[in-house]
């Protein structure tokens, strides 16, 4: 699921539970803020399509396709699209986007996933991953149902950016929910996400079963210098999302017969690829 561009610089305590995430109630609303900013449209989405590399003939699952960007541009590139998001009005302008023979399923990430062992090629996850309190579960549906040899392709949001998300700051190396206001189209509505730290992330993965293949902090597209000059600029000095590609081993042996290789090369590959620039 994508987001909306602005990060809340103070946080309100007071969402209610009761409409907290509720995309039903401002799925309009939401979907036309994403569609062409640039937080979405010239950061995240570009990032994940170019993590995702080439896609032709891949059978892919969109985890959270939200009103179906992300779907329409891996299927635009020839990639088999299913998209799933628990939202129904979000499906629905997935649909109108995709077209009436689009195959959409409203699907909780938190239950079991509708779909056969090694359904596909790969799951693409935008944005998702931290509306969810215990990610083991999912991860575990999200690994039986890519094929040996599949990837995960992930974006959260930061966990640098997340752990200013408070005053008093909370406890880094804990996982905590925090709750806020988003304010756009004149719409407010209240959000819940979690936050954890970035080893707590990765072991996730790692107990899940999936190998460590990338931790990427992109920059904006280029295109965007000219159509956001401000916000170009703070983008491109400023962390924002974290992305992972993570992936099945080729046999399900290699994962149950090898997790302590598995995370000593996830460790060595975050240390060869990651750079951490970033102020609190």
């Amino acid at each position: 699921m994508d987001r909306v561009t602005d990060v809340p610089e103070s946080l309100a305590q007071s969402a209610d539970p009761a409409r907290v995430n509720d995309y039903d109630s401002f799925a309009e609303a939401y979907s036309a803020e994403t569609e062409n900013n640039l937080v979405n449209a010239y950061y995240a989405r570009p990032a994940m399509l170019a993590l995702a590399g080439d896609v032709s003939g891949r059978r892919i699952l969109d985890a959270g396709c939200g009103s179906g960007p992300l779907s329409a541009a891996l299927r635009d590139r020839g990639a088999d699209v299913t998209g799933i998001d628990a939202s129904a009005g979000m499906l629905a302008l997935a649909r109108r986007r995709l077209g009436d023979d689009a195959a959409l399923h409203m699907v909780d990430l938190r239950d079991r996933l509708p779909f056969a062992d090694g359904a596909f090629d790969d799951v693409v996850a935008s944005l998702v991953l931290h509306y969810l309190e215990d990610w083991g579960p999912t991860l575990a549906e999200l690994r039986r149902v890519i094929r040996p040899g599949g990837r995960l392709i992930a974006s959260v949001d930061h966990p640098f950016v997340a752990y200013t998300f408070q005053d008093p700051r909370p406890d880094y190396f804990a996982t905590t929910s925090y709750t806020f206001d988003w304010t756009f189209n004149g719409q407010s509505v209240p959000m819940r996400f979690w936050r954890r730290p970035m080893h707590a992330m990765i072991e996730a993965f790692t107990t899940a079963g999936f190998r460590l293949s990338v931790i990427s902090e992109p920059q904006p597209d280029p295109a965007a210098r000219e159509l956001f000059p401000d916000g170009f600029d703070d983008l491109s000095t400023k962390t924002c999302f974290l992305f992972f590609v993570v992936e099945v081993p080729p046999s399900a042996a290699d994962s149950d017969d090898q997790p302590v290789a598995d995370h000593e090369r996830s460790q060595s590959r975050i240390e060869a690829t990651m750079t951490v620039p970033w102020k609190i």
